[in-house]
């Protein structure tokens, strides 16, 4: 996938252009519903469907004391957003100029830099955009009769009786509900980290781990989890996952928790690489245990778990 900075880079994909409008945290049921209408009408009139979104956050700009975690990295949501059959993309920065524009220029400028046109716009039916959040549905479909592109508001989705919101699906995972998770995002939750080095003490006691640096990304509640990871050179393995303080080992329970995986049947190095993990199921709380023998035992105990949720 081709992913864009400024707007002006529109002007050399192929046209005409058939735009998804959002910020598309988590990629959810509601998000994966707008770009796939950016994608039918791409298939139907032809030209490019092209997802427009926002980094950062626009609420990490407005009150940023008052921001969510969010449920993906920037690189995690394009992985997924590429994954949905998506060819082109563009992350406009989320600064002031974008958050004081009007929303008829802002619009005007979509409409004008392709020389070939824009043929439609799809967002989600709550969808506000421009200074004041003044641009709303209403108003674009008013600019699409005067611009002459076509406008696909997108209803809210539900499922299994949840009303689809990124904000209900952190709350899903904060509690530890992944069936809830996966039946919003319409996949496993998964999380993208980059292996650090960590203490070995795992190595030590018979069960390598990789410590994977997640940055400010929302997490599921502690726990020991049974996952999946895929891996850079291709392929996964399954495994067994800690999320939390390490209790045994560090003694407390302060500061940001630490993922930790132990992969089955694997012992390469992973340094420096990305790893998507995927939560399949919690199979207990994080607890502390009196010595590394105990805590070893339970892994043990863990792993067998994990391989039976698994197989």
């Amino acid at each position: 996938m081709t992913v864009h900075r400024h707007l002006e880079d529109l002007a050399d994909v192929t046209g005409p252009l058939h735009l998804a409008l959002g910020v598309f945290d988590g990629v959810q049921l509601g998000h994966q519903a707008v770009i796939g209408a950016a994608l039918k009408f791409a298939d139907i009139g032809g030209g490019s469907a092209v997802v427009v979104t926002f980094h950062p956050h626009p609420a990490s700009f407005f009150a940023p004391e008052r921001a969510p975690r969010l449920l993906t990295s920037l690189e995690h949501r394009l992985q997924l957003i590429e994954s949905g059959g998506i060819h082109e993309a563009i992350v406009l920065a989320f600064d002031a100029t974008l958050a004081n524009a009007e929303p008829e220029d802002f619009i005007q400028k979509l409409a004008t830099v392709n020389p070939q046109g824009l043929a439609s716009v799809s967002v989600g039916a709550d969808w506000t955009f421009g200074k004041g959040r003044r641009g709303n549905v209403s108003l674009l479909r008013q600019l699409g009769m005067a611009c002459g592109f076509e406008v696909s508001a997108l209803p809210l989705v539900e499922v299994e009786g949840y009303r689809v919101s990124s904000t209900a699906i952190r709350l899903a995972i904060s509690q530890g509900d992944l069936p809830a998770a996966t039946a919003m995002l319409g996949r496993p939750f998964t999380l993208l980290g980059t292996v650090v080095p960590g203490r070995r003490l795992g190595r030590e006691i018979g069960f390598p781990t990789a410590n994977l640096e997640t940055g400010a990304i929302m997490a599921p509640a502690s726990g020991v989890y049974a996952v999946r990871v895929e891996l850079p050179q291709g392929g996964s393995r399954s495994g067994v996952a800690n999320l939390g303080w390490r209790p045994t080992v560090e003694g407390s329970t302060g500061g940001a928790p630490r993922l930790e995986v132990h992969l089955f049947d694997f012992d390469n190095d992973l340094y420096g690489n990305a790893l998507e993990v995927t939560f399949i199921e919690r199979l207990r709380e994080e607890r502390k245990f009196p010595d590394l023998e105990s805590l070893r035992t339970q892994i043990q105990l863990d792993v067998l778990a994990a391989r039976k949720v698994l197989r």
